[in-house]
């Protein structure tokens, strides 16, 4: 991801693991400050996926598979015994972190497997290489999104994205964003419709600065605009990531996401979704099996930002008592997706016959 630093221009990833330590962009500060967080334990990691320090389908499962190697690293003066019990509760405590994205699911389970055969030094190296291996391949199928992605982007596209799926999310260019961002490094030229995506505002901290670094035009849109611009023949196409796909093609994603699908099918838009394998779950035959998340009151009770002096201040925007209902995800079904952009090309109907040839 390319970013300026204090004028400077970077590459730089949302997380990267240096031996026993996991480096994380600090995503809940963006994008009033720039900070890497240090994680020293698969407990921090852990806690860090949890309070969402690092979000996005793909960020959180690299930072399962980091933090499993991270928890073989600490057994490693245990016994064989002791050593599986302790990374079975390690792969516990970091599936349960998050429920609803399944990359997390996925990385875990690869690594505690690689965890299962060998002397102790043997499983960390097993451990510490698949989830590199991981971390790669949501990198090359990050840019093959892109790839995909991008015929479906004619010169002038007007594009809606929901929440974040860039680089922050998804390890290198994102999901949702690779398309759009590959599109216009190709000369297209294309506009990019941000919903602030509410509660946490991911959209408007996080997506519009990630445009805003690569140079992409785009505006910041209340959630409840989308229609109104789709209405006025202003949105061309939609384009959002996911945290869960199940085997029909249903789909897992921000809060919100199902009601920018319906919208998109009244007004003839095409909606695609991006997302890589690891997002989808052949074990969940239809949406209605996706556990979706509850968070806390206070993301809607509250609002977070700077003040006028600079200073990064939480402020209350409900009375006391106010009774609160926080869905972290919807899901959105199969019918009203027109396609998925993937690594292995574009998936049509039927889902469930495409998914299963693309990655059976």
């Amino acid at each position: 991801m390319k970013i300026q630093i204090n004028g400077e221009e970077k590459e730089v990833l949302a997380i990267w693991r240096e031996y026993n330590k996991v480096k994380i962009i600090d995503q809940r500060l963006l994008p009033h400050k720039f900070v890497i967080l240090t994680l020293n334990s698969h407990r921090e990691t852990a806690d860090a996926i949890s309070d969402m320090a690092t979000r996005g389908a793909g960020s959180i499962g690299v930072a399962g598979g980091y933090g499993l190697a991270q928890a073989a690293i600490e057994a490693e003066r245990l016994s064989q015994k002791k050593f599986m019990e302790y990374m079975n509760d390690a792969a516990l405590r970091l599936v349960n972190s998050r429920p609803t994205a399944v990359n997390l699911k996925h990385s875990v389970q690869r690594c505690l497997k690689k965890a299962e055969k060998g002397s102790i030094k043997e499983r960390i190296i097993a451990v510490c290489n698949e989830s590199e291996l991981i971390a790669s391949e949501d990198v090359t199928a990050s840019r093959k999104i892109g790839f995909y992605g991008d015929e479906l982007i004619k010169i002038n596209s007007r594009i809606l994205t929901h929440c974040n799926a860039g680089a922050l999310a998804y390890i290198d260019q994102g999901t949702a964003l690779s398309p759009i961002i590959t599109a216009y490094n190709r000369g297209k030229e294309v506009f990019v419709y941000v919903d602030e995506t509410r509660p946490r505002n991911q959209g408007a901290k996080i997506t519009a600065w990630e445009l805003h670094q690569q140079d992409i035009p785009y505006a910041l849109i209340v959630d409840n605009a989308a229609g109104y611009y789709m209405s006025q023949g202003k949105i061309d196409l939609v384009i959002v990531g996911a945290d869960r796909i199940a085997s029909n093609g249903d789909v897992a994603n921000k809060i919100g996401t199902y009601e920018k699908a319906v919208l998109a099918k009244e007004n003839k838009i095409p909606f695609y979704v991006a997302a890589p394998k690891m997002t989808f779950d052949s074990e969940c035959r239809t949406g209605r099996e996706i556990i979706i998340e509850e968070r806390t009151s206070d993301e809607l009770t509250h609002i977070s930002g700077l003040d006028d002096e600079g200073n990064y201040r939480s402020i209350k925007i409900t009375a006391d008592g106010t009774k609160v209902l926080n869905p972290s995800f919807d899901v959105t079904p199969a019918k009203y997706i027109t396609g998925f952009i993937t690594e292995k090309g574009i998936l049509h109907r039927p889902f469930s016959v495409s998914i299963k040839k693309a990655f059976d």
